[in-house]
């Protein structure tokens, strides 16, 4: 049986995301998967080399939805952000609570649930890149990339960096010093 990637109610879990962002980041995820898959898909989950499969559902959106979300860049941007989330929660039980703040390598704070935003003791910080089109190797690429971008960030937690690839179909988690 394939897990389920947890997509939707991001708010639910993750304190450091209200309604608001955590549909906004589902639906934008819905558009990027759409432009290439139909509902459910299974996708490939690699975290620090093992990999497994999880399944993305998504409601293929309808028209006024493609809209809205018709940047993209900035789908592509927010629909990372919540598969991110989501693979975070899935791979390593860790959920966001709070955005990261400019110049720390990161986007996002993410702790085992309980963790408090007030003691950043038990974070990791995480950063998210997503791509519309990209083969693997443009995905290793920007692995690469992210992990060099949380290395010289201004910040001694320690680091994760996370890559969608909505056309591939791949997750790809690795941590600062972890890179492939």
């Amino acid at each position: 049986m394939t897990t389920k990637l947890p997509l939707i109610a991001l708010a639910d879990r993750h304190p450091g995301v209200t309604k608001a962002i955590g549909d906004g980041y589902c639906e934008a995820a819905a558009v990027c998967f759409s432009r290439h898959h139909q509902p459910p898909a299974d996708l490939m989950l690699d975290c620090e080399g093992d990999s497994s499969k999880c399944s993305a559902e998504w409601v293929a959106p309808d028209q006024r939805t493609k809209s809205a979300w018709a940047n993209e860049i900035d789908a592509t941007e927010a629909g990372a952000y919540g598969v991110s989330l989501a693979a975070i929660e899935l791979a390593k039980g860790l959920v966001a609570i709070g955005r990261a703040e400019t110049l720390t390598g990161a986007d996002y704070y993410v702790a085992p649930l309980g963790a408090s935003a007030d003691d950043l003791e038990d974070c990791v910080r995480l950063e998210v890149s997503g791509t519309d089109k990209g083969s693997p190797s443009v995905i290793q690429q920007r692995l690469k990339a992210k992990i060099g971008q949380a290395a010289a960030g201004v910040s001694n937690l320690p680091a994760i960096a996370l890559v969608v690839g909505f056309r591939e179909r791949v997750i790809v988690i690795a941590k600062l010093g972890n890179a492939s």
